[in-house]
């Protein structure tokens, strides 16, 4: 499991917070570790999750992921 930071654009609210965990945590492979207006720090399995699967995630909740 690597652990990476995700920026992301668009996040204003504790709910905003709420819903990227939701999504985040549907995604096989991740594991969230912590969600702050935006930003978030996950462990994903890098042989199952890439960074496309990440901005989908990130794109249901509707958001956008930078980094």
């Amino acid at each position: 499991m690597k652990t990476i930071e995700l920026i992301i654009q668009g996040m204003t609210c504790k709910h905003c917070v709420m819903s990227l965990m939701k999504e985040l945590g549907k995604v096989a492979g991740v594991s969230v570790e912590h969600v702050e207006i935006g930003k978030a720090r996950i462990s994903m399995d890098e042989t199952t999750v890439n960074q496309t699967i990440l901005s989908k995630a990130v794109e249901e909740a509707g958001y956008k992921l930078i980094s």
